[in-house]
C-alpha cells in the first residue's frame, strides 16, 4: 500500500517562505518519478514541480520558476518543495504524487498513480 504523507504548509505573509515535505512508503520510491500539484478554491488542481526519480530532470510551471525548488532524498523517501518570496496567488492545498511508471516524470496530472492528501499553503497579503 502506498502512502504520501505531506507536511510544511501553513500560514505566511507575501515575500516569505515555506518548505514542504512528502515522505513516501509502500514502493520502490527511489526509481519512480515525483511532482508537487496544487488546488486553489474554486480552480482546477494545477502542476507545479517534478522531478525525475534520480533527479537529473526537473521542471516548474512558469509562475513558480525562480521562487520554488523541488528536491528529493531517496534514502529517506522524501520529496521536497522549497519556496521562497511567496505571493497570495500561491495559496492553495499542495500535494505530492507518484508516477505511475518507473524512471519517469511528468508535467501531466493522469501520470500520476498515488496521491497525497495535501497540505494547506495560505499567503497574506
Amino acid at each position: 500500500q502506498v502512502q504520501l504523507v505531506e507536511s510544511g504548509g501553513g500560514l505566511v505573509q507575501t515575500g516569505g517562505s515555506l518548505r514542504l515535505s512528502c515522505a513516501a512508503s509502500g514502493r520502490t520510491f527511489s526509481i519512480y518519478g515525483m511532482g508537487w500539484f496544487r488546488q486553489a478554491p474554486g480552480k482546477e488542481r494545477e502542476f507545479v514541480a517534478t522531478i525525475s526519480w534520480d533527479g537529473s530532470t526537473i521542471r516548474y510551471t512558469d509562475p513558480v520558476k525562480g521562487r520554488f525548488t523541488i528536491s528529493r532524498n531517496n534514502t529517506k523517501n522524501t520529496v521536497y518543495l522549497q519556496m521562497d518570496s511567496l505571493k497570495p496567488d500561491d495559496t492553495a492545498v499542495y500535494s505530492c504524487a507518484v508516477t505511475r511508471w518507473r524512471y519517469y516524470s511528468s508535467l501531466t496530472l493522469n501520470d500520476y498513480e498515488y496521491w497525497g492528501q495535501g497540505t494547506q499553503v495560505t499567503v497574506s497579503s
